[in-house]
């Protein structure tokens, strides 16, 4: 008969060096990871159906890169978002969590962990900014193409 008292969350691997802390901020990093990046398909899908372009596919690296942008302009909203909503004691926490990240998109995401940690509603406020973020692109008229674009950015 099974352990009807075992759990299946967290368990701690016996190669796993990580202590519990390191394994919690993974797991939320991995679920921010994969909010933010769902979210950004989802703008992505619907910023082409709005502006009459294709759909984009998975073996274009333009629309990787797109995807990438997008996700990392997401990133940096949220972390904006959050950071004006915050008291001012707690900003300074936060920027110490940020700068133990590599590259941009790692200060974000470690900011987000740390604001998922600190905030009981992190994610009602994650999906309130996201939701801000994606009508505010939406509402964005279209970015120039072609020739207009290469006139604008030579």
């Amino acid at each position: 008969m099974e352990n009807p008292f075992e759990t299946t969350g967290l368990r701690h691997a016996k190669d796993d060096p990580r202590g519990l802390i390191e394994r919690i901020d993974a797991q939320l990093a991995e679920r921010i990871e994969e909010a933010v990046e769902m979210a950004a398909l989802h703008l992505l899908v619907e910023l082409r159906k709005r502006h009459n372009r294709p759909a984009p596919e998975t073996d274009s690296r333009a629309d990787r890169e797109e995807f990438q942008a997008l996700t990392a302009e997401l990133l940096a909203y949220l972390g904006q978002a959050f950071e004006a909503g915050l008291s001012s004691e707690c900003r300074p926490n936060l920027a110490r969590a940020r700068v133990a990240g590599a590259d941009a998109r790692s200060r974000e995401l470690r900011g987000q962990i740390f604001l998922a940690r600190q905030l009981p509603d992190y994610w009602q406020r994650l999906e309130t900014h996201r939701a801000a973020h994606a009508e505010k692109r939406l509402a964005a008229p279209p970015p120039p193409t072609g020739l207009v674009k290469r006139l604008l950015n030579p």
